[in-house]
């Protein structure tokens, strides 16, 4: 043990590895400050990066890049009022009041002190966990890690959103989209006879978007962008340090509750503030302070915030399970690097799991460190319209995807799944269920398939205790979530989201995810009878889920979770499908003048059209967008998508325009 302890030491303190580390660090920090985007996207962005990269430098990159994203999304929601990832909403219910009344600076202090306290907190008990998961994990055969994977997936679906019909649903189609692609039994499934659909649809693509693309366009609707003053951060720095250690107990309890929260997969980032904001609420005699700019309001939810990293990483470490939508990211980004999470990471490369563990408490104290000393100048971001930054955000994350196979066809899917995961996050399904599913997919199947020609018979499980322990936990956490279900005897008014008016829409979306579920039941007539399991099995589970919801919204008589429709109370100019055809017009010039010039015209028009019409403004805004990307074409390499402009020069004229227009590198 000596040695792996020395080696992961070796390993942190390496210089090319805390490059890494600090590279990640600095891309975290600005994922975290732009509202949009989060651990998710910025995973996802980074993705197709790591690739070529060595083990030890990759994870430091990708943990360096999660961790202060926790830390950094503190800024928007104290100065702006806007939760710069789903993480850091309730930080906004007292550290806005705080801001607005002259004290941002001691909210920032107080939030990065618990964010810093957090991180350290969850980075202790993950290197613990290790020590007390090793013995139980060499007890996992293949039906454990099976029966593991459908309590991850149950606690995902009845845990996330507000209804648990929907949650369960949602983890289904993530699975029916893992489908898609080369099943195990030699055929092609789901692919429609399109090759692009041959190899499957890449997490990078889901990822972007499901979380990106739907948030850019919520915020830009909403323009919920400006500081009306440009937000004076004031004095109160040491103010808001002393205020987390006068506080301390609260800081400890929440960090806890965001440790066990975040092991609990799928659940953590979207509602481990609210439950530490909920607890604090609870246990004060002073109640009425909170929402008015109490500072136990801003370090409940950011020392949980944080603490819950370390909690997620354990599920995704020691049993390849993700433990929120970002570590369904990273777990693919293991893959890409050839690290299998679970039984390796506590035996052969030991030594790896703690240089990850101990760069997750060193990319905190970055962070941390490092927003302290950016606050003033990051403050002055808040005087930025969100417009300004819409368009390049779209460039950059439409950029992205393009590298998960460098065709065409990966701006379309991301359109698509983005479209997608904006009418999600409108009718209340579950976005990182989704995500979930899709990732665990392939190994629930392998799994299956596995276990079924393994333990054939009777004898060969009777005496395997923990798969029986497993079981009657999955059934436990069923019954427990359906009878002590938060939104239980709750009631809506028809001014909430949850209107029985306007359910039609509603209805439609939910019929497209029926057709969704149908399809993977109808495919599996094609193949043999092995090869039917999997997607039968599927598609009855989500008949189960969907039809009962689809019942509900159709002759609900009075508002309930099953119907829900962000929209009734959402005060915006134009409609999402509007800012779909700004992306759809988008993609359309760039097929024709290919995806540099495209994006250069794109971002001129519409900080034109969106912001105001200064021409020299927007065209110097459009340029730079233009120069951007081809210094990171030519710095790393990448081609980008070609149009109908670059064609034509190449097979008419003979002459194949500069990589940086379009051509080949």
């Amino acid at each position: 043990m000596d040695d792996v302890f020395f080696q992961a030491l070796v390993n942190l303190f390496a210089l090319e590895h805390l490059f890494f580390l600090l590279l990640g660090t600095a891309l975290g920090l600005v994922v975290g400050v732009l509202p949009g985007l989060g651990g998710v996207a910025g995973l996802s962005l980074l993705l197709p990066f790591v690739f070529d990269m060595d083990q030890a430098s990759a994870l430091a990159m990708m943990v360096g890049l999660l961790a202060p994203t926790t830390t950094s999304d503190t800024f928007p929601s104290v100065l702006m009022g806007i939760p710069g990832t789903s993480g850091s909403q309730a930080t906004v219910m007292d550290g806005f009041p705080l801001s607005k009344r002259g004290e941002g600076a001691r909210a920032l202090g107080a939030a990065f002190t618990a964010s810093l306290f957090g991180g350290l907190f969850g980075a202790c008990v993950l290197t613990a966990a290790i020590f007390a998961a090793r013995p139980i994990i060499l007890l996992f055969g293949l039906i454990e890690q099976f029966m593991l994977i459908m309590l991850a997936l149950s606690m995902i679906g009845m845990l996330t959103g507000n209804n648990a019909l929907k949650g369960l649903a949602t983890c289904v189609v993530g699975l029916v989209i893992g489908m898609v692609g080369y099943e195990p039994h030699g055929a092609f499934r789901l692919t429609f006879d399109l090759i692009y659909l041959s190899d499957g649809i890449k997490i990078v693509i889901i990822g972007l978007g499901m979380f990106a693309m739907p948030e850019i366009i919520d915020l830009v609707r909403r323009h919920q962008t400006i500081s009306e003053d440009g937000t004076v951060l004031g004095k109160g720095w040491v103010r808001g340090v002393k205020d987390a250690f006068k506080n301390w107990f609260i800081v400890v309890r929440c960090a806890t509750i965001g440790c066990i929260v975040g092991a609990l997969p799928g659940l953590g980032g979207s509602v481990v503030d609210w439950i530490a904001y909920g607890h604090i609420i609870q246990t004060s005699k002073d109640r009425e302070k909170f929402g008015t700019g109490d500072i136990r309001g801003v370090l409940a939810p950011e020392s949980s915030n944080n603490a819950k990293e370390g909690g997620a990483m354990i599920p995704t470490i020691l049993f390849g399970i993700p433990g929120s939508g970002s570590y369904a990211i990273m777990l693919s980004g293991f893959i890409l690097i050839g690290i299998e999470p679970g039984t390796e990471m506590i035996t052969t490369k030991l030594h790896l799991t703690y240089t990850m563990i101990w760069s997750l408490a060193l990319a905190n104290v970055f962070g941390a460190g490092s927003c302290i000393l950016l606050a003033p100048y990051i403050a002055r971001l808040t005087t930025i319209k969100y417009g300004y930054l819409a368009p390049f955000m779209l460039v950059l994350i439409f950029f992205a995807a393009f590298q998960a196979t460098r065709i065409w066809a990966d701006l379309i899917s991301l359109f698509i799944f983005g479209t997608l995961g904006v009418f999600m996050k409108r009718f209340g399904w579950s976005r990182p269920a989704l995500l979930i599913g899709f990732f665990l997919s392939t190994r629930i199947e392998t799994s299956l398939y596995q276990s079924l020609q393994i333990y054939n018979s009777w004898d060969k499980i009777e005496g395997r205790w923990m798969l029986w322990l497993l079981v009657a936990l999955t059934i436990v956490s069923i019954i427990a979530a359906l009878r002590y279900n938060p939104n239980a005897g709750k009631t809506y008014s028809e001014d909430s989201d949850h209107t029985t008016r306007n359910r039609r829409p509603q209805i439609l979306f939910t019929l497209l995810m029926l057709g969704v579920v149908m399809a993977a039941a109808v495919d599996g007539f094609k193949y043999e009878t092995m090869g039917r399991i999997f997607p039968f099995t599927i598609g009855g589970i989500g008949l189960l889920f969907i039809l009962p919801l689809l019942y509900q919204q159709c002759f609900a008589t009075e508002p309930r979770t099953a119907l829900c429709d962000r929209e009734t109370n959402t005060e915006t100019e134009h409609s999402e499908w509007y800012y779909l055809l700004w992306i759809i017009g988008m993609l359309v010039f760039m097929s024709i003048v290919g995806y540099a010039l495209g994006a250069m015209f794109f971002i001129w028009h519409f900080v034109h059209v969106k912001v105001g019409k200064n021409h020299l403004r927007n065209g110097l805004m459009g340029l730079s967008a233009f120069i951007f990307l081809g210094v990171l074409s030519w710095a790393l390499t990448l081609e980008y998508p070609p149009g109908l402009l670059q064609w034509v020069s190449a097979t008419y004229f003979g002459y194949e325009m500069p990589f940086w227009i379009g051509g080949p590198q």
